[in-house]
């Protein structure tokens, strides 16, 4: 049997009757052991990291510190979906134990808990919504003006000469561009949502925000006021900011003890490893070629949740990353499912959900690549209110 039936009500009852139950019990031992895990793990890696300026041979040095900013990436991004665990109510069934840890944690990553937990339930609320979701919102052809041919969804030869659109064009599909502009979206795009609210749709600010906004006006993440955020809302703004502050704090003060160079060896490196890792994750989860996105009229909860995307990261991802990469599918359908449950879960879910079922089991970096230089537009090729990637 497979998932056939319309209606949301309808379709997440089918799906949830198919999960044990067991996988809906979240257990605060446990999650409270994962998150020790990763702490050790950290502290290990520093106490170990402190040592390095001992050996007297600078290549096995620097050797040293590319293998410590790696790995303390990937612990920084264990400990980041942890606080992401408690941003969705997963972490312990005490909501205020969620957010004490989900906030200790996300401030140590420079993350502004409260701040991140409000979007990103939006994001959950509509997922590939294309007006209404808030992360990795992909343009339509018609946004991106490109010129179309009557037969056609391809876009129409343009003549170079002294147009500066074409050349842009072709500047934009070679190879240098290309790395250029993959790196900046895995090192700046994360910060770049939270200052600016980057790649979110047209319509994902919610109305009732009481903030009079327009789609000139900056919304950040860190101002209590912005319209991404209503006014009961402001103060759980300012707890972020305070979270952040303090942590900033201590960095400065370490640096002062230790130096600005290795508090950036020892943070700042793990730290644009956490933000790549985050961006890589959350686009490849929402980004490929056969995965819809929807207009608002055209739009439902169960489809947007299984236009989500399940892959494959090996051991890194089964053990640093808690299968956030593996598992993601039955996550967007139910969020409280702590992450030590999403793999039975959704085995079960697989034989109804049948062909609806997305998983992309080619090497995960490789994917990355193909994925940002393959789907650059959507179009609603029917007219129907669902869009599908196409190539400029």
């Amino acid at each position: 049997m497979s998932l056939t039936q319309d209606g949301d009500l309808l379709c997440a009852e089918l799906i949830r009757n198919e999960i044990p139950p067991s996988c809906f019990e979240r257990s605060t031992t446990i999650s409270l052991a994962y998150l020790a895990r990763d702490c050790v793990y950290a502290a290990s890696l520093v106490w170990l990291a402190l040592k390095i300026d001992l050996i007297p041979s600078a290549p096995v040095r620097l050797l040293l510190w590319i293998t410590y900013g790696f790995l303390q990436g990937c612990v920084g991004t264990g400990l980041w979906i942890v606080g992401h665990e408690c941003g969705h109510g997963a972490f312990s069934d005490s909501p205020l134990l969620n957010d004490i840890v989900g906030w200790v944690v996300h401030s140590s990553l420079m993350v502004p808990y409260f701040s991140w937990k409000i979007t990103h339930a939006r994001h959950h609320r509509y997922t590939n919504n294309i007006e209404k979701d808030t992360a990795f919102v992909p343009e339509t052809w018609k946004s991106a003006k490109i010129p179309e041919t009557s037969s056609s969804t391809t876009a129409s030869p343009m003549p170079l000469g002294g147009n500066l659109a074409a050349w842009g064009e072709m500047i934009h599909d070679t190879p240098i561009y290309t790395t250029f502009s993959l790196l900046r979206h895995q090192l700046l795009g994360w910060q770049a949502y939270l200052l600016f609210y980057v790649t979110a749709g047209s319509d994902s600010i919610p109305s009732s925000s009481g903030v009079a906004t327009s789609k000139s006006s900056v919304q950040s993440h860190f101002d209590p006021f912005s319209a991404l955020f209503r006014p009961s809302q402001r103060h759980l703004i300012v707890l972020s900011d305070l979270g952040l502050i303090l942590v900033g704090t201590a960095l400065y003060f370490l640096g002062q003890s230790l130096g600005g160079f290795k508090i950036m060896l020892l943070y700042v490196i793990p730290y644009l490893w956490v933000h790549h890792w985050l961006v890589a994750i959350t686009y490849l989860h929402h980004t490929h070629l056969t995965v819809p996105h929807f207009a608002d009229s055209s739009w439902s909860f169960v489809d947007g949740a299984l236009s989500t995307v399940d892959r494959n990261f090996g051991f890194i991802g089964r053990h640093f990353f808690h299968n956030i990469i593996d598992y993601h599918v039955v996550h967007h359908l139910f969020p409280k499912i702590p992450f030590y449950k999403a793999e039975e879960a959704t085995k079960a879910i697989i034989p109804i959900l049948g062909a609806r079922y997305n998983r992309d089991d080619r090497p995960f970096l490789r994917s990355l690549i193909e994925t940002y230089t393959t789907c650059d537009y959507v179009y609603d090729t029917k007219l129907n209110g669902v869009f599908h990637w196409v190539r400029k």
